[in-house]
């Protein structure tokens, strides 16, 4: 992987991005995209554009979303302990004996989940029974909700403790790599881009709170209003024990970029990413969606009078914990992938389904 990517990569998944509260790892982002970019800003929700020949009349927008699950504080007892409440889809069955770091009032404040010790468990009922997240409590080493109150309050946000790890093979497991390798994609999209000459306008976005709704790309999309739009995230690798192609279809980490097919994706849009494949030498995976996927594909699908979109994957194990997985090589693929894509474009294109 590229020097520079590969730093800026890793200096985005450091930093944490909760839903909702994205902005560190935005600025980062838009740092790197300023290199590349005709043209860089920021939106009213905080989603990062990054814009190559602007005054382009054919739109074409990426979209990868730069949030992450995280948690935020719902209460403080008496005691000090925090009860917290969760930013997107957090599988609380994994939260006890976890380290957090909450963003504090006056920096970063470090936490554990509390755990009861195995040896006070009653036989059956609180060992068979997982706990809801208002039955967990975070200890900061705070005396009392006084003492607490001087490092963090409620409202405020946290996220696991989880960092970079580097794997064998060129894997890697972090927290927060859905679908932070996705903004990292789209942005280094831009790299590839540079000096090439271009028939369309391309608006590459960091977009944020897709894990709550897919609200930055519903709104970003509206105001790029663009012909074609393809989201970048991560979707279910299979190639790892208990996980069922029969379900979700079948992909592999190392194997390329997953490209998808069903109602949401267009395609004419999924024939020019496999010809671009082609063309690229790139080898590619296929994972058909019959439903409306959670992806910022479908918020760019159903924005004005609706957009042809197309989505392309990163495969990732452990997908919404705090070591999920990912080949690099199937990112810089999915990089190279959408430049070739991209370059390609007559900007005469017809979506229609016609």
């Amino acid at each position: 992987m590229n020097k520079q990517a590969l730093r800026f990569l890793k200096d985005l998944l450091a930093t944490p991005t909760p839903t909702g509260s994205e902005e560190a790892g935005q600025k980062i982002v838009a740092d790197y995209m300023r290199a590349y970019a005709d043209h860089v800003e920021t939106d009213v929700h905080g989603n990062v554009h990054g814009i190559v020949n602007p005054n382009g009349k054919y739109r074409v927008m990426l979209a990868g979303h730069c949030d992450e699950i995280g948690l935020m504080v719902q209460h403080i007892d008496d005691k000090g302990f925090l009860i917290m409440s969760v930013l997107g889809g957090m599988q609380e069955s994994l939260l006890q004996a976890e380290r957090i770091v909450i963003q504090g009032r006056k920096g970063p404040v470090p936490g554990v989940f509390g755990v009861k010790p195995i040896h006070l468990l009653r036989q059956d009922a609180d060992k068979a029974k997982p706990p809801a997240i208002h039955d967990l409590w975070v200890d900061i080493g705070a005396k009392s909700r006084k003492d607490a109150e001087k490092h963090v309050c409620v409202g405020d946000v946290a996220t696991i403790d989880a960092h970079w790890i580097e794997l064998a093979n060129g894997r890697i497991a972090c927290r927060g790599l859905d679908d932070r390798i996705g903004a990292f994609v789209v942005a280094d999209t831009l790299r590839l881009l540079k000096g090439r000459k271009l028939n369309v306008a391309v608006h590459a976005v960091s977009t944020v709170q897709e894990e709550v709704g897919l609200r930055g790309a519903k709104t970003a999309a509206f105001g790029v209003d663009p012909a074609v739009g393809l989201a970048v995230d991560v979707t279910f690798a299979t190639d790892y024990p208990d996980m069922n192609p029969k379900i979700v279809g079948e992909s592999k980490l190392g194997d390329g970029p997953v490209l998808h097919c069903g109602p949401t994706h267009n395609k004419k849009a999924l024939e020019g990413l496999r010809r671009a494949a082609r063309k690229a030498k790139i080898k590619t995976q296929m994972q058909p969606e019959p439903r409306g996927a959670g992806t910022d594909a479908f918020a760019m699908h159903m924005t004005r009078a609706g957009v042809a979109a197309g989505l392309v994957s990163v495969p990732c194990r452990n997908l919404h914990s705090a070591v999920e997985t990912v080949a690099l090589a199937d990112a810089e693929q999915s990089v190279e992938l959408l430049a070739r894509f991209l370059a390609d474009l007559s900007g005469n294109e017809s979506w229609r389904r016609a």
